[in-house]
């Protein structure tokens, strides 16, 4: 297990590197369209980049707290809901680690969800869906695999990439922009195929990469909590019943759709190649296959 945790956070920092390169790139490509090309300067290009990181920055502090609105999600306290709460308090106690705020949705779907921006600011959340249809064991499993998220900083990667590819998609809208209004008519040609082409693919290559981070933060989750409760088999078959009965909210948002434990979005075939989430049955046998080296 903890070879399948190193290995995902070692994938996962030279994903978000190239992330990050991606946006720089995007804004070199805006600062020479702005430019013409022939009068670039990088003053344009860092100012975008700049502005990229503010930005994400902002989603960072604020996302918590939207993340629970869209949702539906209200706080509770021990009293509101003993089982819950004292899983999440053991969990805690557990690896050392701040009691997180504890949410609930009053909705049937089999699903759970952990945000904030460090283990000081997290909020672990299950909806009443995921608490009547789970045992004990079961629940702990997915509140270890929550607190996986937490513990691992997953939740600040999680919300820094959603404000870094909201602003590959604002980027990318301003270069359309230019290409329309501008009226100058000297512009290198070269200048415009560029933007075009950065205009077109960069969203849906900013998607592609942020999918990437979240399949791969997931199967890192899930190692983590098969190593908090010593007990994979708990996570496995809590996702064969999710698998079962389902996990898509009826609020469901894909702009949170990646904090889930589950795919809260309803969809056939082709939307899972847009998942943020891996495929249950690929969870399931690694976790069994953990279970059996353990």
């Amino acid at each position: 297990m903890y070879s399948e945790i190193a290995a995902n956070k070692r994938k996962t920092f030279f994903i978000f590197v190239g992330f990050l390169v991606f946006v720089f790139g995007l804004s070199w490509i805006a600062g020479a369209f702005m430019t013409g090309g022939d009068g670039y300067t990088p003053v344009i290009t860092i100012g975008f980049f700049v502005g990229s990181i503010i930005y994400a920055l902002i989603t960072y502090f604020g996302g918590a707290k939207l993340a629970t609105a869209v949702n539906g999600a209200r706080e509770i306290e021990k009293r509101d809901n003993p089982r819950l709460y004292r899983t999440v308090e053991n969990l805690a106690i557990t690896e050392g680690m701040p009691m997180p705020k504890v949410y609930i949705m009053d909705d049937p779907a089999l699903n759970a969800f952990a945000t904030g921006r460090d283990p000081k600011h997290a909020i672990v959340c299950a909806t009443t869906g995921i608490l009547d249809a789970l045992n004990d064991q079961e629940l702990e499993g997915v509140m270890a695999h929550e607190l996986g998220h937490v513990k691992n900083y997953d939740i600040r990667v999680s919300m820094f990439a959603f404000g870094l590819v909201s602003v590959v998609s604002l980027i990318a809208d301003l270069i359309l922009h230019f290409a329309f209004f501008s009226d100058d008519d000297n512009k290198n040609p070269l200048v415009y195929v560029l933007g075009f082409v950065a205009a077109l693919i960069a969203p849906l290559a900013a998607s592609f990469i942020q999918l990437a981070i979240s399949r791969r933060r997931e199967y890192l989750a899930d190692a983590t909590g098969a190593l908090t409760t010593r007990y994979p088999e708990g996570l496995a078959s809590a996702l064969e019943k999710i698998s079962q009965q389902g996990s898509a909210t009826r609020r469901a948002n894909s702009s949170t759709a990646h904090l889930f434990f589950a795919n809260p979005l309803k969809g056939g075939s082709i939307a899972g190649l847009f998942s943020t989430h891996p495929p249950i049955e690929e969870r399931i046998a690694r976790l069994r296959k953990m279970g059996d080296a353990a």
